[in-house]
Order: C-alpha cells, then sequence, then structure tokens
C-alpha cells in the first residue's frame, strides 16, 4: 500500500480542483478519472489504486479529482466537457506541465479525446481505457444501449451508491464479475460512496453521462492513441470499440479477450504493460517535444447585421460608420468575455473561434441580445469541426460550413450545427429542431438547431 501524496488545489474559474503530482519519470501523464478520490485511491489493492501506482512508477504522474467529486469543489449539476477540459488545463498548469499524455478511463476517455482535439499543443498522446464515444443506441450508432437499459443501469448506479450494503455488491459484481473478494467488493463500495459525495451529484453525473456524443470529434485526432478495451465490457461493447479505431487516425486497440468493463488481474497487468511501451515508445520518437500544430478542433462562429444595406441607406455614410463602429465594439467586448479569437472582420460580419463551444454560443447570444440596444438585429451561425492553421488562423471546411450555417440563420436567431448541440451536453442550453438543410457547397445533408434564447 502507497502513502497518498500531498493533495494541493488548482483554480478553475470559480471552483477549486483536487490535484496530485507523483512519480520522477521523463514525461508526464494526467490520469483523467470517471468517479474518483485521489487519496483514497493510494489505498486501493484493485484498479483503482494499481493503475496510479503504476503509471507513476515510469513517469511525473498528475492525479485530479473532477469538479463535483472526491476532494474537488461540490458543484451544482454537472460540467459539460468544454468544462471539464478547464479543469484538467488548470491542473496542468498548476503542476508546471507543458504537455501530457492523457489516460481517460471511461466517461474520462471523451472529455480526453475532446481535449487532445481542442490543444494538440498540449497532448502528446492518449489512452484510452473501456472509452466510447457515444453512450445510447440510435440508428447510425448501433452499439449503444437502449432507454431500457439505461434505466436498469442507472438504477444499478443508484443502488451501488445508496442502497443496502447487499443491494449495492450485486449490482457491482455485474460490473466486476466473480473475481473480487467480498471483502474486496465491500471495500470498493465504501470508496465510492465516498466519491460520489451526494444522490444529486450522481443523479447530475449520469445525466450528463447518457448525452455524450463526441463521434464527430475522432477523426481530429492527430495525436498517437491506444485503446484498450476488453472483450466482454458490457455495456460498453467492443464493436464500438473497433468503430473508434477505425475514425481515429493512426489509433491502435488492445482487445482484451474475456475482460470487462474493468480489467483485473493479469488483464490490467497487461493492459498496463502495454501501456508502458507505448508512451515510452512515443517519447523515444520524441512525442513530447513542443509542436506546432497545423490543425485543431475548434468552434467557429459567424455573425452579420440583417438589412445591413438599407440601414445604411437609411442613416447615411457618417452616422452608419459611427452606429457600426459602436456594434464592432460590442461584438469585441463579448469575444473579450467569452474567450473567443477575432479571425476576420468583413463590413458588418465577423468571424470568431472559440475552444468551447458552450463559450461560443452563449457569446453569440449576448451579441444578438446586446445589438437590441443599438436597434440593430444580427443573425449568428456556428458550426465545430477540423480546422486548418494558417498563420495562427482558422480555415478549411469547417469555417465554410460555419458560414453555411449562418446564412441559413433568421433574424436574430442563433442557428448551430447538430456537431455543436452533441458537444454541449449539461451546458444547460436547450435548442429547437430546425430540420435538415442543404448548405451550399458542403456535401450532405446538415441537421441544424436554433437555440433557445
Amino acid at each position: 500500500m502507497m502513502e497518498s501524496p500531498e493533495t494541493r488545489y488548482a483554480r478553475s474559474g470559480d471552483v477549486s480542483i483536487a490535484y496530485q503530482v507523483v512519480g520522477d519519470g521523463p514525461f508526464d501523464v494526467v490520469l483523467v478519472p470517471a468517479i474518483s478520490h485521489i487519496e483514497l485511491a493510494w489505498t486501493m489493492q484493485n484498479e483503482r489504486g494499481e493503475i496510479p501506482r503504476r503509471l507513476a512508477s515510469f513517469a511525473r504522474l498528475i492525479v485530479f479529482d473532477k469538479r463535483g467529486m472526491g476532494m474537488s469543489d461540490r458543484v451544482a449539476g454537472e460540467p459539460p466537457l468544454e468544462v471539464r477540459m478547464d479543469d484538467v488545463r488548470a491542473v496542468m498548469d498548476a503542476a508546471g506541465s507543458s504537455r501530457a499524455a492523457l489516460f481517460g478511463l471511461l466517461d474520462g476517455a471523451a472529455m480526453s479525446l475532446l481535449f487532445a482535439a481542442t490543444y494538440p499543443e498540449r497532448t502528446s498522446a492518449l489512452v484510452l481505457l473501456t472509452a466510447f464515444p457515444r453512450v445510447m443506441w440510435s440508428a447510425d450508432f448501433p452499439w449503444g444501449i437502449t432507454e431500457e437499459q439505461q434505466r436498469a443501469r442507472q438504477l444499478d448506479f443508484m443502488r451501488i451508491f445508496f442502497g443496502t450494503r447487499d443491494e449495492a455488491a450485486r449490482a457491482l459484481r455485474f460490473v466486476k464479475g466473480d473475481v473480487p473478494t467480498d471483502d474486496d467488493i465491500q471495500r470498493d463500495i465504501d470508496y465510492l460512496r465516498r466519491a460520489a459525495a451526494s444522490p444529486n451529484t450522481l443523479e447530475a453525473y449520469l445525466e450528463l453521462y447518457r448525452a455524450i456524443d463526441v463521434r464527430h470529434v475522432l477523426p481530429a485526432i492527430r495525436v498517437p492513441t491506444l485503446l484498450i478495451h476488453g472483450s466482454d465490457a458490457a455495456p460498453y461493447r467492443i464493436e464500438a470499440a473497433r468503430y473508434m479505431a477505425e475514425e481515429i487516425p493512426s489509433a491502435t486497440l488492445l482487445e482484451l479477450e474475456g475482460e470487462r468493463s474493468i480489467p483485473a488481474g493479469p488483464g490490467l497487468e497487461h493492459a498496463l504493460d502495454e501501456t508502458e511501451a507505448f508512451l515510452h515508445e512515443v517519447w523515444e520518437a520524441g512525442g513530447w517535444l513542443d509542436p506546432e500544430p497545423d490543425r485543431i478542433l475548434a468552434t467557429v462562429l459567424f455573425t452579420d447585421v440583417v438589412d445591413s444595406s438599407q440601414r445604411a441607406v437609411e442613416l447615411g455614410d457618417r452616422a452608419w460608420r459611427e452606429l457600426l463602429q459602436k456594434h464592432h465594439e460590442l461584438v469585441r467586448r463579448q469575444l473579450v468575455r467569452f474567450r473567443g479569437r477575432e479571425v476576420d472582420t468583413a463590413g458588418d460580419g465577423f468571424l470568431a473561434s472559440f475552444d468551447g463551444p458552450a463559450r461560443a454560443i452563449r457569446c453569440a447570444q449576448a451579441i444578438v441580445e446586446g445589438v437590441h440596444a443599438l436597434g440593430l438585429e444580427v443573425r449568428a451561425g456556428l458550426h465545430t469541426g477540423e480546422c486548418e492553421l494558417l498563420d495562427g488562423k482558422v480555415a478549411g471546411i469547417a469555417v465554410h460550413t460555419g458560414a453555411r450555417v449562418a446564412s441559413d440563420a433568421a433574424p436574430g436567431e442563433v442557428l448551430v450545427s447538430s456537431t455543436v448541440k452533441d458537444l454541449v451536453a449539461g451546458s444547460g442550453l436547450t435548442f429547437h429542431d430546425r430540420g435538415t438543410h442543404k448548405l451550399k457547397g458542403v456535401p450532405g445533408d446538415w441537421r441544424l438547431y436554433a437555440v433557445t434564447p
């Protein structure tokens, strides 16, 4: 049993995130958890303790508890993936880590994927254990779980955390199989109940869990990726892992024969052996050198003033220039407020990029609402996709798609692609379905959604 390292706190917005740094290996690894308690984990003899112990044996390991769980601040609800990305970035900054490999477990894998695509300059590699790009079944994702299965799974979760000990033990054995002893199962129950904090925390966590869908992100992953998945990892089917391995460029899939969602014993040892070999290979190939990424995942926002030509004629050149200057000042204030980056300005239109889609939507809403005081009306459109970086500015088909989404927006409307909608689960944003559209110059049919004011 290893003594728990010192727990420190990183500030992420107005929330304190508990983290620890242990090990003195040549490269950094960030362990992105599902449900965790960083101090109790070191006392556990199962995967909860073995994974960090093994990672710290060959790397400088950074571990943390997600906001709302373990030693981190309690929060209302479950934050969206982009907020959790902010927490990882805050912890890396506090630990003095400019670039690291991310080891993502279960839903921690989804956040790790989004982080790697958005911040490739800070991500050297990905190791994803029992990862899934989406939880729920759909016609284009037949490996997800049905609503009935989700209800049963949610009931099992609540039994593990808040039912009787016998109920919790039966539910946990379904996940872990018959390998752990009764004493091991009871220790795991105690650990999870301390980590999860409260029924409200867990309910919010499960609600976000079921809404995860990062399939659009997979082709944008440009770092070496190792997927590890048990062949019997119900309900996270091996077919979903194979799908991810096909969609992520240069990904490798390690299938653990006969292992469940969380491998144990020799299966876990094999998984960690392969992780160590993979990360050392990335290190020796120069994977921790400072990169200059030429592509990133970004959310692009287009805005333009409705009937601008008519207003210019009505007001005259001088008055229109003065009004347009006030419009530009308002837009730029909101870009600063929501961490947007101005890419281009043409007449009365703006193109901006963001590292989080929820921030981009809220910026668009603030602009649409704010210009009313100027007697103007604006339409806005957003899309998230892989963008080329040309002289520090975003370009490419994702930018073109965003422009076409904006052209379909009604006056005073914030219109988004389905990709944006899928990535903002847990943000509190709601949408109206605007149906399927053809976007000029963009292949395929696109489902668009208007953001509820």
